[in-house]
Formats: structure tokens, C-alpha cells, sequence
């Protein structure tokens, strides 16, 4: 987990201050070192152009795969509550005893899954939380299954497993997150396209040199928040795991 990455109102400070830091260089070094002369210029708004293209492509590209991910997170979401839902039912199929006890820790598991998607303080080690209810549950459908060997308590068992992988798959979509090479190559391209605009001539003044950043600033927050599972704003409300909790109370 990356603290700044994690944080999109950082992301839009960082990126902001670093888009007019080098928009204003530019500017100081055409006004202050060397002047664009009238042959550069057509070949100069080419590169311009070009690299402005450059980023609005990588900028289109990371929100794509901020929304994937976040997509991503909100299948696991689903498929975790579809699994232990089904599972809830298929302990009927335990005796009375293991199956009231695989219901109130079913119960419990919930809860605590549900506790992590809410939590904004969530990390993927959070869900070391649920390690001691998922062993009891592991072990008291093992236990029943063992005592009575037969089909029908293999899909108690079966049930059980996918719970499990479906916690497993979400903590991975938590981790799948745009690497930090695409971050920094997008700052990069948004900072060297903005020192080449600060230093081509125009007539509107300085007034150009704050729109760009403050454009792409703006884009580069939503994919921050869009791909951030942590602090972000937009981010997986558990509304079937609590649908699947209220179906679950006694």
C-alpha cells in the first residue's frame, strides 16, 4: 500500500503543484533564455501536440483500468456473499449441534466481512481478522463430514471451501491496483507537456498555463479515488454481504 497513491487528494495536490511548477519553467525559460524563432515553431507545436495526445491516451488508458479494478472488487463482493448465503442453507444438512454452531460463526464471518469493506482503515492484512472463525468453521465441517463420510455432507465441505476462495479473491482485487511505473510515467508525460506549453509564445498571458494542470490534476484525483480501495470516495458499499446478514439473523 502506497500512502500518497492511496490518498487522492495527495495524488491532486502533488500532480497540481508539479503541473505549474513546470509550466511556469517553461514560460521563464522562453521569456528569460531562448525565445522560440518562427522556423522552430511548426515543428515545435508538432512535438506540442503530440505529447499533449501522449497524455490524454495514458490518462484515458489508467482510467480504464482504475474502473476494471474497481469493477473487480465489486464481482468479489458479490461472489462472496453468493457463496456464504449458499453455504448458510447447506448446513442444514449437518447435524442439529454442528449445524447451529456453523451458523453463528457464519454470523460472525459475515460481520467481519462486511466490517472490512466499510472500513475506511481497511488494509488486505485486515482480513487476518476473520483467520480464528474461519479455522473453527473449517474444523467443524471437516469434523461433521469425517463422522459421516457421504455425498450430501460433501457439498457442506465443498461450500465452505468456496466461501474461503471467494475471501481469497477479494483480498487479491484489493491488491490489484495501477502499478506505481504507471503512475509515475503518467506525471512524468503530464509535466514535460505542460513545461513545452509554458514554452511556446501565445497571446492570452499566463492564464493558459493554469488550465492544463488543473484539467489533468483533476483526472489524475478520479482515477486515484476510483482505483483507491482505501480512502477513496468512490469506493465498494457491502450491500449484498449485508443483505446476506440480514438473511442470516435468527
Amino acid at each position: 500500500m502506497n500512502p500518497i497513491i492511496d490518498n487522492p487528494f495527495a495524488v491532486f495536490a502533488i500532480a497540481l503543484v508539479a503541473q505549474w511548477g513546470a509550466a511556469f519553467i517553461g514560460d521563464w525559460l522562453r521569456r528569460r533564455i531562448r525565445p522560440l524563432k518562427k522556423d522552430e515553431r511548426e515543428d515545435f507545436d508538432t512535438v506540442l501536440a503530440a505529447s499533449l495526445t501522449l497524455l490524454a491516451l495514458i490518462i484515458g488508458f489508467s482510467f480504464s483500468m482504475a474502473v476494471n479494478r474497481y469493477d473487480q472488487r465489486k464481482s468479489s463482493e458479490a461472489a462472496e456473499a453468493n457463496a456464504i448465503g449458499t453455504e448458510y442453507l447447506r448446513v442444514d444438512l449437518l447435524s442439529t449441534e454442528n449445524a447451529a454452531r456453523v451458523r453463528q460463526l457464519l454470523r460472525q464471518y459475515v460481520d467481519q466481512r462486511i466490517d472490512f469493506y466499510r472500513s475506511k482503515a481497511a488494509s488486505p492484512n485486515s482480513g487476518n481478522d476473520a483467520k480464528t472463525v474461519q479455522d473453527e468453521l473449517w474444523s467443524t465441517v471437516v469434523r461433521a463430514g469425517a463422522a459421516q463420510p457421504n455425498p450430501v455432507l460433501a457439498l457442506t465441505v465443498s461450500g465452505m471451501n468456496e466461501v474461503f476462495n471467494t475471501q481469497a479473491a477479494a483480498q487479491a482485487a484489493w491488491l490489484n491496483r495501477i502499478p506505481t511505473a504507471a503512475w509515475v510515467l503518467m506525471i512524468l508525460i503530464a509535466i514535460f507537456s505542460n513545461l513545452l506549453l509554458g514554452y511556446r509564445d501565445r497571446s492570452s498571458g499566463s492564464v493558459a498555463l493554469l488550465v492544463l494542470p488543473v484539467i489533468a490534476s483533476i483526472a489524475f484525483f478520479l482515477i486515484a479515488d476510483i482505483d483507491s480501495p482505501y480512502l477513496g470516495a468512490i469506493s465498494v458499499f457491502p450491500h449484498n454481504l449485508m443483505s446476506t446478514s440480514a438473511a442470516m439473523k435468527p
